[in-house]
């Protein structure tokens, strides 16, 4: 992966997979890699990008559709977070967008990243939502893997997130797919990584 874009561009990486699949774990990895190398990286979780819970549980606290549609606040991952990582971007990004624990618009300002940076947005159903990204990881679970690591009080997301593999396809949109039934032996294949550009997956 490159890690930066003509001119000296930041990256913006979307690191797509259910919460079975560990994205943040791997993230976290990847991130720890590269500022061994000189990058700067920032990790963005999808969660903290979630609508309010008056409106992601307006339909119920375990219903799939919601979780598919409702919960990703995709405006405010591209003005807070995407935009200003992006070409012509101020460069002042929100890691977190909304506390968990208050449910409320996260206090603080931005964070100010180098010219040469990457961003990494991790998170389930990423794919698909004509986000502002450069590339995307899709780490993917067989139906079975899926079902024995996703755990019971999270298994009203299977049929969400069954429903987004057989739509959006994300195996067929992201840059790069990694097969992650075996944790311990992960399997890489996709395509290239883009040169540059922006890619709206």
């Amino acid at each position: 992966m490159a890690t930066s874009r003509p001119g000296g561009q930041r990256w913006r990486l979307g690191l797509d997979g259910a919460d079975a699949a560990s994205p943040v774990a791997l993230a976290v990895a990847v991130a720890a890699s590269l500022r061994e190398r000189g990058v700067a990286v920032l990790v963005a979780q999808a969660r903290d990008y979630w609508r309010p819970r008056a409106l992601r549980l307006e339909r119920g606290r375990d219903d799939p559709q919601a979780y598919a549609q409702d919960y990703l606040d995709v405006g405010a991952v591209d003005r807070e977070l995407l935009g200003p990582a992006g070409p012509g971007g101020s460069g002042v990004v929100r890691p977190v967008f909304r506390d968990r624990a208050s449910d409320r618009v996260a206090r603080g300002g931005g964070v100010l990243l180098p010219v040469e940076a990457v961003v990494v947005l991790v998170g389930p159903l990423l794919l698909g939502r004509g986000l502002a990204l450069d590339a995307t990881v899709h780490l993917r679970l067989s139906a079975p893997a899926l079902a024995r690591r996703t755990p019971p009080l999270q298994a009203w997301t299977l049929p969400a997130l069954a429903h987004y593999t057989r739509t959006v396809r994300p195996e067929a949109v992201a840059d790069l797919v990694v097969a992650v039934d075996d944790p311990a032996r992960p399997a890489v294949g996709g395509r290239a990584w883009p040169t540059g550009g922006d890619a709206a997956h």
